[in-house]
């Protein structure tokens, strides 16, 4: 059976591709602008080195059931990353969502006017989703992540600029 594969697209107005870079890259500190994730632990290695593991829990998805009492998590490995293309790749390695041979490849362009994030994904076919389910899971959090990055660097040059 073929691999689901999609792409999500987010533009951060006002804000630099090297600006927003870093708070990707900091691949154990996903918490911090992915919506409903609770928790993002370090595993194993060292951050935004290849090989290095996050556990992720506590994210809702689109097809999660009221009666469901287990809470999602995925252990996730950070398969490569190379600042200067500011560009990373990981895949989830085990997890109760049913996600197998998810890869994810995550990349920031700069833009006129701002950046841009694209988030790319392939997985086999996940039972229970179809594959606009998964679909609207990526582009709604990364659209989330980005108005959150955005006001954080607001915050931040506002904070300087005082």
């Amino acid at each position: 059976m073929a691999k689901w594969e999609g792409k999500a697209y987010a533009k951060l107005a006002g804000c630099k591709a090297e600006q927003v870079w870093p708070l990707l890259q900091d691949f154990f500190g996903l918490d911090k602008w992915f919506p409903t994730l609770a928790t993002c632990l370090p595993v194993e290695g060292v951050s935004g080195q290849p090989g290095c593991v996050r556990f992720c829990a506590g994210f809702k998805t689109p097809v999660d059931r009221g009666d469901k009492a287990a809470m999602n998590w995925t252990k996730q490995k950070l398969l490569s990353i190379d600042p200067n293309e500011m560009v990373f790749s990981y895949s989830i390695e085990e997890g109760n969502v049913g996600f197998d041979s998810y890869v994810s490849t995550v990349k920031v362009f700069p833009e006129e006017q701002g950046c841009g994030v694209e988030w790319k994904y392939e997985v086999e076919p996940v039972e229970g989703w179809r594959l606009e389910d998964l679909d609207f899971f990526i582009a709604s959090g990364l659209q989330v992540m980005a108005r959150r990055m955005e006001a954080a660097l607001q915050l931040f040059h506002a904070s300087i600029n005082n």
